[in-house]
């Protein structure tokens, strides 16, 4: 991992290990803690890659994007790409810490578009038989991640495969094995990358429309069926996540902050804000007091 400092968060730009499978990495929580520089663990950082953390012993806490999350035996914690995130107290667990890039898993799968969903739970805590599964495709990946011996690129599609099998059941525990998960549509797909790319500019589902070839109404149905809540809705999450970043984790003022996620105004900014977090963008900074 690389860190440069943007504001007051930590970027994390992962590279991975001379002689390791590119694009994904295994290690414990003991080798993190070891590796990462001091004080880095407890300072807010934004990663370029997904990390899952499954956790074998302890308790702590971890804050990802405003959310604290109390971790204990069992746990698995996925924070992905763009997420800003706090370790709590990390000398209190142990576990295994899985790294990967966007791009290791194809596009255009199952497994795929469920690691690109910023909006599926961040915390997992399996049970039972699923537990077991979880926490056995978990050892395997270490497992395999230390092998020797076989060509790269045998070892990569190995551990390929390996990682979704754990996201699978991450996503979907309790699925019998053999059944199906339909995954989002084309539709969807294509709306979510479309917003994540444009949010800062962007937020009328019409102009999304118009963009991607489809009517308002496919859009917000597409939206409804794969992530719960119309399309709308979707685009002023993603704004409203970004606004909160920038208020936590940056000094820009709330007019800067407004210019850069494409309000007209700072007034319509604070009132887009009030009306969805029940306080100003002022308060909401004035409340985290100094995190």
């Amino acid at each position: 991992m690389v860190k440069k400092r943007h504001d007051d968060v930590i970027e994390l730009t992962y590279q991975p290990p001379p002689g390791t499978p590119a694009g994904v990495e295994v290690m414990s929580l003991a080798e993190l803690r070891a590796r990462a520089p001091e004080g880095l663990l407890p300072r807010p950082q934004r990663l370029d890659f997904h990390q899952i953390l499954a956790v074998d012993s302890g308790a702590a806490t971890h804050t990802v994007d405003f959310t604290g999350y109390w971790l204990t035996e069992g746990s698995v914690l996925w924070v992905r790409p763009g997420q800003v995130q706090q370790f709590g107290e990390v000398a209190a667990l142990e576990g295994t810490v899985l790294l990967f890039q966007p791009g290791f898993l194809p596009s255009g799968n199952t497994v795929a578009a469920l690691a690109d969903d910023l909006f599926r739970p961040v915390l997992h805590q399996p049970a039972g038989p699923d537990r077991t599964a979880v926490f056995r495709a978990v050892r395997q990946l270490a497992a395999e991640f230390s092998a020797t011996g076989l060509p790269a690129e045998v070892h990569t599609e190995i551990l390929r495969h390996l990682l979704s099998v754990l996201l699978l059941r991450l996503a979907h525990p309790g699925t019998p094995a053999g059944s199906s998960v339909p995954a989002p549509g084309d539709a969807f797909l294509r709306f979510r990358a479309a917003v994540e790319r444009d949010f800062a500019t962007s937020h009328r589902v019409a102009g999304y429309a118009r963009a991607l070839g489809y009517s308002p109404r496919t859009l917000s149905r597409a939206t409804l069926a794969a992530a719960g809540v119309g399309a709308k809705e979707f685009i002023d999450r993603r704004v409203m996540l970004e606004a909160k970043r920038l208020l936590a984790h940056s000094d820009l003022p709330a007019v800067r902050i407004s210019e850069r996620l494409g309000f007209e105004d700072a007034a319509n900014f604070s009132k887009f804000f009030q009306l969805r977090a029940g306080l100003s963008p002022g308060a909401f900074r004035a409340s985290l007091g100094g995190q």
